[in-house]
């Protein structure tokens, strides 16, 4: 008979030759927790000229594999410089779009007036990128607008061609589609007798589906997709994706970001549409990167953060601009934010934009009643991370087990040696007062399986400290 308490996966116990046997167990091997890097989907837009194929998933390590893979200027190639400029060490893949069949381009115009009676310079600026042009003495609109052209062509980084009509400059995004109208313009005359007056991008429409590159990497198991998109429609589709390969059968826990430069009541309205406890969108009212960026930029920065416990209050969003002050939220509007499913950002010390407190969409449960349950970000990535934990150690332990009545014990001591493994990393608490509550019992209607009940009290971030300084005369 073979040993009660040993069991052997390639030794038989119907030897009869003489000789001393050893075989490799490695199901005890591992006794640490998981890793936990975060691997990080950028959704966007290609360019006819990237020679990378719509819907076709790729790594990028570099500002230069995007310009070239999706078109330089690119909501997407923009994207993923803004990524990696905010975390150098993201595990990135990529996956783009092309535009729209039926969809328009976004367009705003420059419009310059006056000769120059001296010598100076004319700014443009769109997004964060500049084009500076000299200007001499006796420069007419036309000469000034023809030289802003010639600049901007030598700038293939930008997001917009351009095209000029006497003095009247017309800009048009290289995208199709409404991101276009989010593209920040504005300029300015430093020469004498020069000035400039900008009409703001719009009339870009029509949106490509982003549920059709989500159902190609439904099974690529990403932790974190950041959509270039912000309208409900695109939303709801990540919603819908996040949810099915997040639950229990499919079970590889993943968030969605989004970033939004529009105005607090804008992105709250919005949030309240999407109602999830897995998106997580970033405000920065006003902002001179476009939406698409912003949210590349947040999502890295999440994304760098493999604590899934570890608040993210405070990290700075690098390569993002300061808003204008004018735009920027105060306290109360932050406040406002927290309560209604949006990220606020600020500017901290050196004009630094960075996360005041990262919060889920997730507001109202199914009867519509108000839950803070999934309220920090750090709550779902938690659960994720427990779930993985845990998983991967029965995983291990047991791949060819025999369900006998010993085997629940047997179980239930992995999870709770899991469990006070993430209580040392302060990644759950109080095992010791839950421990009764896990549970490891048989099926009663399926023979071969096992029920567990795992509980679970979450490490929660130090957001508040309240004091009160009582003064003695």
């Amino acid at each position: 008979m073979p040993s009660a308490n040993i069991a052997f996966d390639n030794i038989p116990a119907s030897i009869r030759k003489p000789g001393k046997y050893f075989e490799f167990n490695t199901k005890l091997a591992v006794r640490t927790l998981p890793g936990n890097m975060q691997k990080t989907l950028i959704v966007g837009q290609r360019l006819a000229a990237g020679t990378v194929l719509a819907n076709v998933a790729v790594d990028v390590f570099s500002d230069a594999d995007a310009a070239t893979f999706f078109g330089r200027g690119s909501v997407a190639h923009l994207m993923a410089r803004s990524a990696l400029q905010a975390n150098n060490y993201l595990a990135l893949t990529m996956i783009a779009l092309d535009d729209a069949a039926a969809s328009v381009a976004a367009t705003g115009t420059v419009t310059i007036s006056g000769n120059a009676s001296a010598g100076g310079v004319v700014t443009l600026n769109v997004g964060d990128q500049s084009i500076v042009v000299a200007v001499t003495a006796a420069d007419t609109p036309t000469i000034i607008a023809a030289a802003l052209v010639a600049q901007i062509a030598k700038q293939p980084d930008l997001p917009v061609t351009a095209a000029a009509v006497a003095g009247v400059i017309t800009l048009t995004a290289k995208n199709n589609g409404t991101l276009g109208n989010g593209l920040k313009v504005s300029a300015v005359a430093a020469a004498a007798g020069v000035t400039v007056a900008v009409v703001a991008m719009a009339a870009g429409a029509t949106d490509p589906d982003i549920a059709t590159v989500l159902a190609t990497v439904f099974a690529a198991g990403h932790n974190i997709i950041i959509s270039a998109w912000n309208d409900q429609t695109s939303l709801t589709a990540l919603r819908t994706h996040l949810d099915a390969v997040s639950g229990p059968l499919e079970q590889r826990g993943a968030i969605g970001i989004f970033g939004h430069t529009g105005t607090l009541a804008a992105s709250t309205t919005l949030a309240a549409n999407i109602n999830s406890g897995r998106i997580s969108g970033l405000l920065v009212p006003n902002g001179f990167e476009a939406s698409f960026e912003v949210a590349a930029a947040y999502g890295a920065v999440v994304a760098s953060e493999e604590d899934p416990a570890r608040p993210l209050n405070t990290l700075p969003l690098i390569g993002i601009l300061a808003n204008p002050l004018a735009n920027r939220l105060g306290r109360v509007e932050q406040e406002n934010a927290l309560y209604n499913g949006i990220t606020p950002s600020e500017v901290g010390p050196g004009e630094k934009v960075q996360i005041v407190r990262a919060i889920t969409t997730y507001m109202l449960d199914a009867q519509g009643v108000p839950d803070i349950s999934m309220l920090d970000l750090t709550t779902i990535r938690t659960l994720d991370y427990v779930r993985k934990a845990c998983r991967e150690r029965i995983a291990l332990r047991f791949p060819r087990e025999k369900l006998s009545a010993r085997t629940p014990d047997k179980v239930r001591s992995e999870l709770l040696d899991v469990l006070y493994k993430l209580e040392e990393l302060e990644i759950v608490q109080n095992v010791d007062l839950w421990k009764g509550q896990l549970i490891v019992e048989r099926d009663l209607q399926d023979p071969n399986r096992l029920d567990a009940k795992i509980p679970t009290n979450v490490v929660n971030g130090l957001h508040v400290f309240a004091g009160r300084i009582d003064l003695y005369l």
